[in-house]
């Protein structure tokens, strides 16, 4: 019988926690950020993150649409720890077929977010590969110092709250693979969109926080997993853009996508209720919209509700092994 093989997180609890147990700012590698001291007044908040074609993105994507992710989804993760970006470094392995004309559509997408996200290149590697495209970005972000925010820290009787709209970029893949029609959705999907200008407003508001990017209940639950804390997510209340309200209403069997899918790069965030005008204010300041969904209670878990009442969830989020 074959051995079983352990799921990310158990992965990285058993082989590589032990090997970061000494650096304080690894937080025990159950963020998806580290915390780096870089002056008397600002810690560096460190991201890295790779993308595979045929596993993150579409094997024929665009190379600006590439570099854009690549970019994007680490940028999501800073603003998770209330960072405001602040330079990066790319490593890209290359397949046998690249073209001159590929890399410099790639770079020029680079240039466009770093100017769009206030970001700079500042190193990196570059090499071949017998396999498929795959690129890494490690992002570093500015936060005050001993300020920065992660997945615990929720308290009980804490909301659960959320930027944006989630499921737009899980719906969006099934069009992109020709299952559903709708360009908004499809769009969503290709080019994330981190809120970046909403993160670090949340810093003395909002007592935990995490990307959704393996999916609102996976990620929600990281927040819940490592604040030692249950949550409950009410369904009805979760936010959806026009366009995935539609096709839900049309298929009801698509709020697992929705709920578990990814790829949202939305915010969630554990917030005391006595502050909760303080958050409606920075997100309009952010001019991001942001929609309490749930509850932070004593226990372990997380339970989904609909009208109030406890459903089965089939899918919680993306499972990378």
């Amino acid at each position: 019988m074959a051995d079983r093989r352990p799921g990310q997180f158990e992965l990285i609890a058993r082989y590589f926690a032990p090997l970061a147990k000494s650096f304080p700012g690894a937080g025990g590698l159950k963020s998806d950020n580290a915390f780096l001291s870089a002056d008397a007044r600002h810690d560096l908040v460190v991201k890295t993150d790779t993308i595979v074609a045929g596993v993150h993105f579409l094997p024929d994507e665009r190379p600006d649409r590439i570099a854009a992710k690549a970019l994007r989804v680490c940028l999501s993760d800073l603003a998770a720890g209330g960072a405001t970006p602040y330079a990066y470094q790319l490593s890209l392995a290359l397949p046998a077929r690249w073209t001159e004309r590929w890399l410099g559509a790639f770079a020029r997408g680079l240039g466009a977010d770093q100017r769009r996200y206030g970001i700079v290149l500042c190193g990196g590697d570059t090499v071949a590969t017998p396999g498929p495209l795959t690129v890494t970005v490690t992002a570093f972000g500015r936060v005050p110092r001993r300020k920065g925010l992660s997945r615990a820290g929720a308290k009980a009787g804490d909301e659960l709250w959320v930027s944006g709209t989630i499921g737009d970029a899980a719906l969006g893949l099934l069009v992109a693979r020709g299952r559903l029609a709708n360009a908004a959705l499809e769009k969503r999907y290709r080019v994330p969109q981190p809120r970046t200008k909403l993160g670090p407003r949340l810093i003395g508001i909002v007592h935990a926080t995490a990307d959704v990017s393996d999916g609102l209940l996976a990620d929600a639950g990281h927040i819940a997993e490592a604040s030692r804390l249950a949550l409950v997510v009410e369904r009805e209340q979760v936010p959806l853009s026009r366009a995935a309200r539609r096709v839900v209403e049309g298929d009801p069997s698509l709020w697992t996508t929705v709920l578990g899918g990814g790829d949202d790069y939305e915010l969630a965030m554990a917030v005391p209720p006595r502050r909760r005008q303080a958050l409606l204010t920075a997100a309009r300041a952010a001019k991001i919209k942001v929609s309490p969904i749930g509850i932070f209670t004593t226990g372990r878990g997380v339970q989904l509700t609909v009208a109030g009442r406890g459903v089965r969830t089939e899918r919680m989020g993306y499972v990378h092994f």
